[in-house]
């Protein structure tokens, strides 16, 4: 018994110097615009028996977009980061450079009165593993950036840190084949 689980980058909704900690901002027009470029290559993914998104606007318009109705998990919303919500990482680290240190230092830090990392991986990790596995289940899921990186990370059981050095660009896909706590990663295509 095992599932297929494609997870697809939800498009973007800012600028990638204007992004924000935990953002729930809708689609930009480049978002929208960059949907229509690979939305060939996406839209037979709504042909999967499950299909979810995180509970964010782009995540939902994405799916939508693409055909897939998904219904929204809890479970993938992106991390929570506490008083840095709505700030971009300049932001942050120029009024609080030591707890930016320390968040990115220890995985299991909170300096934001948030989710630590390592809470974060194992909520999406435990969102995986609670997938129903029969015969090659196909499930689709949109989630953002952060939360496909947590995913890769748990289905890998790579270092935390790991986390870090993932880069998830909108609409980009990963494949995730398997059973709880034996994951097998393929990597897809991605937007240009």
């Amino acid at each position: 018994m095992s599932v297929q689980v494609t997870l697809v980058a939800a498009a973007r909704s800012s600028d990638l110097f204007d992004e924000r900690f935990d953002e729930d901002r809708p689609l930009d027009r480049i978002g929208w615009h960059e949907i229509q470029l690979v939305a060939h290559s996406l839209v037979p993914l709504a042909a999967a028996d499950l299909r979810y998104c995180s509970p964010t606007p782009r995540s939902r318009a994405t799916g939508d977009a693409l055909g897939y109705a998904p219904m929204a998990q809890p479970a993938l919303r992106d991390c929570d980061m506490g008083r840095w919500r709505g700030f971009t990482f300049a932001e942050v680290a120029a009024r609080e450079p030591a707890a930016v240190d320390a968040w990115l230092a220890d995985p299991r830090a909170a300096p934001h009165g948030g989710e630590p990392l390592l809470a974060f991986i194992s909520r999406v990790g435990g969102w995986l593993d609670t997938r129903p596995a029969q015969d090659i289940m196909a499930i689709v899921a949109v989630a953002e950036p952060a939360v496909v990186r947590a995913a890769v990370v748990y289905a890998l059981n790579a270092p935390p840190r790991t986390y870090w050095y993932l880069d998830v660009r909108p609409l980009s896909t990963v494949t995730l084949t398997g059973a709880p706590g034996r994951w097998n990663l393929r990597l897809d295509a991605g937007a240009p």
